[in-house]
């Protein structure tokens, strides 16, 4: 028969009031920090699928940065080829006026100060930044892609200014696991290609000789060439509309996906209070009980066993 001492029953004693302490100190951990796993140990299947939601969530959140950065970019693009429209209507109506046979040299050499005018605007919208990147030179973003000498009339010579050509890369944003959408615009794409007889810098070179040579003629001819780069600004504009669609979607999908991955996480992670505070209240009475029924137990001495 197995002896039962005092100081094995003191041992066994102290051994549950510690289970005891440990299991309320744990339920109390979880009440002040609203988290159900404090460490690995608390739940091991639960840690892994806490893991992995959160990485999932910084994914999420990334790619809505990355989203929010496309969306800032293709909206400036709307808006740089908005002006461009806006000067490029303004340079045919010029075309017009000046085509009339019955304007003297004066008030062609004056169309032709407005048309000077307008074309160190075309260069600012050309040279457009955002970020300090150039939106129209592909890749080479650092680059400022459409770089002339100063003329003889303190403005810049475009001479050979549809010989210019842009970088060709696509700039691409990451908006999902292997999705990249590319958003840029070239400069060619929208001021024209070398060759081309609706190049703006052509137009603007053509326009300028004819009303300093008062070839009304030639302005007639060069109104079909500037709607005709009327219509491939538009259609370069309607481009970017289309990408805007696409990545406002996949913005909208981020955002639903970031919502139901952190309810998920919250499921794993997130402490229920109101069955915590049952929880702690029953653990309290039973550490409470523990302690008062240790006391009556280790409470025996040899006075005792000599009464």
């Amino acid at each position: 028969m197995l002896r039962v001492t005092n100081g094995m029953k003191n041992n066994q004693l102290l051994m549950n009031l510690n289970r005891n302490a440990r299991a309320m100190q744990n339920t109390q951990e979880q009440m002040s920090t609203g988290m159900k796993i404090n460490r690995p140990s608390d739940d091991p299947v639960g840690i892994t699928y806490s893991l992995r939601y959160r990485a999932d969530v910084a994914s999420a959140q990334q790619y809505q940065k990355n989203v929010d950065s496309s969306i800032s970019w293709l909206e400036y693009n709307d808006t740089v080829l908005t002006q461009t429209n806006d000067v490029m209507q303004k340079l045919r109506e010029l075309t017009v006026q000046g085509a009339n046979d019955t304007n003297p040299q004066s008030a062609l050499d004056s169309i032709n100060s407005e048309v000077s005018q307008l074309k160190e605007q075309f260069i600012d919208i050309a040279n457009s930044q955002l970020n300090g990147k150039y939106i129209f030179n592909g890749q080479n973003y650092n680059e400022k892609p459409y770089q002339f000498p100063t003329g003889a009339d303190g403005t810049q010579d475009i001479t050979n200014g549809a010989a210019v050509q842009t970088d060709t890369g696509t700039v691409n944003y990451m908006v999902g696991d292997n999705i990249k959408l590319p958003i840029n615009t070239t400069g060619n794409e929208v001021f024209g290609q070398t060759g081309e007889t609706d190049n703006i810098f052509n137009l603007l070179n053509n326009i300028s000789a004819a009303l300093k040579s008062g070839d009304t003629k030639e302005l007639t001819k060069q109104l079909a060439n500037i709607d005709s780069r009327v219509e491939k600004v538009l259609t370069a504009q309607s481009q970017v509309g289309a990408k805007t669609n696409r990545v406002e979607l996949m913005q909208a999908r981020l955002g639903d996906m970031e919502t139901n991955l952190t309810a998920l996480q919250s499921k794993v992670e997130d402490a229920d209070y109101a069955q915590l505070l049952v929880k702690s209240q029953t653990q309290e009475n039973i550490y409470t009980a523990s302690l008062s029924a240790g006391a009556k137990i280790i409470s025996t001495t040899l006075v005792d066993f000599l009464r």
